[in-house]
Order: C-alpha cells, then sequence, then structure tokens
C-alpha cells in the first residue's frame, strides 16, 4: 500500500485535473482531465520504460499499420493559432481526421502533472515518468514545458521494477521510491551468485549500491529506483 502522503496527492492531482477540463472552453489552450500520476501500488503494465532487460523485444508495428498523420502545414486549430512549440509537438502526432487542439490539451495535462507532481514531491514524479504512469512525458517536455528537461533525464536512468542485465545494468547507487510492504530485490554476479538482496514489510524508503560486478538486477514491488549521488 502506498503512504497515505501519496494517496492525498492522487487525489488532488485528479481533483485539480478535472476542474481543469470542466471549465476549459476550446482551442489550443485547453487542459484536458487525466487520473493523477503514482496512482496505483507498481509500474503500469506494459509500459515502455518497465520492459525487462532480459526479455527478448516484441515485435514492433509495421510503419503502414500506423493512421495517418496530418500534414504539417494543416495543423490549425479551429480558431486562434498554435504556438511554434506547440505546433513542434504536434508534429507526426495527429491521426488525420482529428483535431490536433485534443492532441495538444494531452502534452499539456502532462505538464501539468509534472509540475504539480514536483511541488509535491520531486522523487514520485520521477518515478512516475520512469514507470510510465505518467505517459509520454519526454515529447511534452522536450516542446512544452522544458523546465521538466532535468527530471526526465534523471528518469530514463532509473529502474522501474522488474530485471535487469547488460547494458541496462548500470553500477552505483539508488534510492527507492514509495516501495509497497513487498518490495524485494536481488544483485547476483558470474553464475547467479547473490551479490546482495533485501526486502522490506514496513514499506520504507531503502538505498543500495549496485556494484561493478554485477550481472543481473531484480526489484518487485519497489516501485522504482532512482540514482543519486554521482550517480544521479
Amino acid at each position: 500500500m502506498r503512504s497515505p502522503f501519496l494517496a492525498g496527492a492522487v487525489v488532488v492531482i485528479t481533483t485539480a485535473a478535472l476542474a481543469a477540463c470542466g471549465s476549459s472552453s476550446g482551442g489550443g489552450g485547453e487542459k484536458a482531465a487525466a487520473t493523477g500520476p503514482a496512482a496505483s501500488a507498481g509500474p503500469v503494465a506494459g509500459a515502455p520504460a518497465q520492459e525487462s532487460a532480459s526479455a527478448p523485444a516484441g515485435p514492433r508495428a509495421s510503419h503502414s499499420s500506423e493512421p495517418p498523420k496530418t500534414p504539417t502545414d494543416q495543423l490549425t486549430p479551429a480558431t486562434g493559432t498554435f504556438t511554434k512549440k506547440q505546433k513542434k509537438y504536434l508534429v507526426d502526432r495527429v491521426p488525420k481526421g482529428m483535431d490536433p487542439a485534443a492532441v495538444l490539451q494531452t502534452g499539456q495535462a502532462t505538464c501539468d502533472r509534472l509540475t504539480y507532481l514536483v511541488k509535491v514531491d520531486r522523487d514520485t514524479a520521477i518515478g512516475a515518468v520512469a514507470t510510465g504512469e505518467i505517459a509520454d512525458a519526454e515529447p511534452a517536455v522536450t516542446h512544452l514545458c522544458t523546465q521538466h528537461k532535468e527530471l526526465v533525464e534523471q528518469a530514463s536512468r532509473a529502474y522501474p521494477d522488474g530485471t535487469y542485465k547488460g547494458a541496462r545494468l548500470r553500477p552505483g547507487r539508488y534510492r527507492d521510491v514509495a516501495p509497497t510492504k513487498n518490495c524485494g530485490w536481488e544483485i547476483t554476479g558470474t553464475n547467479g551468485r547473490n551479490l546482495a538482496s533485501g526486502s522490506t514489510d514496513d514499506g520504507k524508503r531503502t538505498r543500495i549500491t549496485i556494484p561493478e560486478a554485477a550481472r543481473a538486477f531484480t526489484s518487485t514491488g519497489c516501485y522504482a529506483w532512482l540514482p543519486e549521488g554521482d550517480n544521479g
């Protein structure tokens, strides 16, 4: 179970998002309602950031199976105009026949959620990006809310629950984010030799060090591990 603090943050975020949706009036400046980040006890199933490094890559959809996108010169709102940054965000993101303002709302809602979570708890915000609970954060931050660029960079070096080997395994110090009472982790070396492991039944946060000798790192129920110190 999450801490009451995080649960409260989710309620506030959801309420704020619904209020924003109710008060929007169309055009490129609208904000879409969305459920708050960090709302589950662990990563969202199927999120790209959560894929185990040891799992084989799944088949990718061919380009021909994707719906055609609206040409760049046709990315115009029903009223008003898009800013240069907004239009760059929309390039190759708007299915043909869809209102580009609706797609922009999604990106703006992502930025709003990041901004709020950073104020509440920065680690939670990073973890929500790393696990995929805040989806498509990178394009939104790249074009719409560049002040969160460092946050997304840190999330790219985090470890959501899963198993990591090879190039995905990076030695260094890490701290967990919002662990459940069933958080467990293990670091193994050559031939599967246990180098370090641990678990918690109280939901308290933990710090670990992944050594150079590590060959695999597995985490379950810990939500995400963030890099810290020189590793961050």
